[in-house]
């Protein structure tokens, strides 16, 4: 009798304790696992994305009405539309996942963002207008009624020097920087260029050693082709730009070159130069941040990194297992978003081919790129502000909120891991473990033994920290670089996603004109901002980082330690608050109660 209630609350797994293989000694109770993660392996199957990018989920029992085949031979741009009726393979709903049932409301509300938004744009006639525009200040007219203090903010004071040096610190795409103790070779920048800009009494090897001089590396970017876009082919580069943090603590840019490859043709632009040369430099800069952002910080490291994290989950953990229990909350409607995202956005001829100068397929080199140079160590946060000499910059908001965020959550995994696994051996231990981090491993880094990433996990230690990675990639981290797009991004001339005019070869050129006629058109700025403002709206359907109206942990301990998770997380929200109050641009991205707990918009 006793055996036949155990096996009853498995088949209910958010009413069972957390147990591991170790835990469940019956052998009717370990093949009740295995038969779960047979089940789980033969309904949730890899699949190519593109050569070189994370794998990432399909579901072949799922059959969506509407599919997606724009180019037969290139299979991996082929697209579902989710959230519409759907038949299922019911040998496997058994083990089917609630968080990856996909939800027509959710599905639904998107299009109906996306629609409403997309005709107000045609019938203005915004989105056939393949002109320049004619004034800047018509571009603060696509979005009236879409404010904010920081919306407003970043149109009046766009192109000031200390505003563009702020958001390498606290604007959407805030792990870039990094201190620089030497100036590159291919950056040949000199004492006499830029000491006026340092201060009296300094010149820059001085700077330098005193550590206020910083960096600002875009080549990853360089090579990569452009696409046409309303009839004119579009232009690219990968530029470098010096920053110095001064006495009155601002980060100033002071130095930029278009190019990583120094020349007669590329100059090194400075704040002394003419006003049009200067702000066209430095919009080249925002342009590069455009991609830097959206393919590398926000695409790869949290949407397409997360949904491996949660396809090795849901094919390796059975549902009694403790991790799963713990990581589950953290992969709601992840999968359905990026399935929305390959379908509208990410295809051949789709929002975000229409709007990028890079395209689509430039776009995804940029994240394959990257990902061959992503390392473990860069995704452990306190060790990525030390590798790039941050750890101490003053007003580094994102730096000291996101601190605060992941030692809340190490913290909180600590407690819950150390419940369940009282040793080093039991983690080495535990088979279903090792293949999850395995399968990570290989379908996620793709088997690149230089990223660092581990094969296997031997202690108590080593297993905190990579859920304290996961969970924070999946929740506070995508906050850090989604929140804030629109509000960074609605005014245009400062992330601009294509550029029409080739970068500057030569000084005392620009004029207001060649200005306006390098930036995007009218067409092409609607598209770019209609899909970003998609996807900057919040969930209808929230779920705040700490907050788990599922119940997956019924032991006594476990709940007190979500419990204490989230007074700190509480007391983390007061306390930006209150420093809020006092800042010209508030900063509020990691504010707890507006992180969600998965990637779902």
């Amino acid at each position: 009798m006793i055996l036949l209630s155990e096996i009853l609350r498995r088949d209910a797994p958010s009413f069972s304790q957390g147990k591991t293989t170790a835990d469940d000694s019956l052998p009717v109770l370990l093949e009740h696992r295995r038969e779960e993660i047979r089940a789980k392996q033969d309904f949730y199957h890899w699949r190519v994305f593109l050569p070189g990018l994370p794998n990432y989920v399909h579901i072949p029992s799922y059959r969506p009405p509407v599919r997606r085949h724009r180019n037969p031979n290139r299979p991996e741009w082929n697209g579902y539309i989710p959230g519409f009726p759907i038949l299922i393979n019911f040998k496997a709903t058994k083990f089917l996942n609630l968080n990856l049932r996909y939800s027509f409301l959710k599905t639904a509300s998107f299009f109906v963002r996306l629609g409403p938004m997309a005709l107000a744009f045609k019938v203005r006639g915004l989105l056939d207008c393949k002109h320049s525009w004619k004034r800047l200040k018509d571009i603060r007219k696509i979005f009236p009624g879409k404010k904010s203090v920081v919306s407003e903010y970043v149109a009046e004071h766009w192109a000031e020097d200390t505003f563009f040096g702020y958001q390498y610190l606290n604007g959407v795409n805030p792990g870039l920087i990094r201190r620089c103790t030497r100036i590159p070779d291919k950056f040949p920048v000199t004492d006499d260029m830029v000491a006026p800009f340092l201060g009296e009494g300094t010149c820059l090897q001085a700077e330098l050693e005193k550590g206020n001089i910083y960096l600002a590396d875009y080549r990853i970017m360089e090579g990569i082709p452009t696409v046409e876009l309303s009839g004119r082919m579009q232009h690219h580069c990968a530029p470098l730009c010096l920053l110095h943090f001064g006495p009155e603590g601002k980060m100033m840019p002071i130095a930029i070159q278009l190019s990583q490859t120094p020349g007669p043709d590329c100059p090194i632009f400075l704040p002394s130069d003419s006003e049009w040369d200067w702000l066209l430099a430095k919009t080249w800069v925002r342009y590069a941040e455009f991609y830097s952002h959206e393919a590398i910080s926000h695409l790869l490291e949290t949407h397409l990194i997360a949904e491996a994290f949660c396809l090795a989950l849901l094919r390796n953990l059975p549902m009694c297992h403790p991790l799963y229990k713990l990581l589950i909350p953290h992969t709601r409607y992840t999968v359905q978003i990026n399935s929305i995202g390959r379908a509208v956005l990410l295809n051949e001829g789709g929002l975000s081919a229409k709007g990028m100068s890079l395209g689509v397929e430039g776009f995804a080199e940029v994240m394959v790129r990257a990902l061959s140079e992503l390392t473990y160590d860069s995704l452990y946060l306190p060790n990525d502000f030390v590798e790039r000499g941050v750890q101490d910059l003053p007003g580094y908001y994102y730096r000291d909120d996101s601190l605060a965020v992941w030692n809340a959550l190490e913290r909180y995994v600590t407690e819950i891991i150390t419940y369940y696994y009282p040793s080093d051996a039991a983690v080495e231990g535990d088979p279903e473990l090792q293949s999850w981090v395995q399968e990570i491993f290989k379908e996620c880094l793709l088997g690149r033994e230089s990223s660092g990433f581990p094969r296997c996990l031997r202690t108590v230690p080593e297993l905190i920290r990579y859920v304290t990675i996961v969970i924070f990639t999946c929740s506070a981290k995508h906050a850090a670089v989604n929140t804030g797009q629109m509000e960074f991004t609605a005014w245009m001339p400062n992330f601009p996603a294509s550029m029409r005019n080739p970068p500057i070869q030569a000084k005392g050129l620009t004029t207001l004109e060649t200005f306006m006629d390098t930036l995007p058109d009218v067409k092409t700025t609607c598209i770019t901002l209609l899909v970003l403002w998609t996807l900057s709206r919040e969930p209808d359907d929230r779920r705040p980082l700490g907050h788990f109206p599922d119940i997956h942990f019924v032991e006594e301990a476990p709940r007190r330690s979500i419990e204490a998770f989230r007074q700190r997380l509480n007391q983390i929200s007061h306390d930006i608050r209150q420093r809020n109050k006092c800042l010209p641009i508030p900063y509020y991205y990691l504010d707890p109660a507006l992180i969600e707990n998965s990637i779902s918009i």
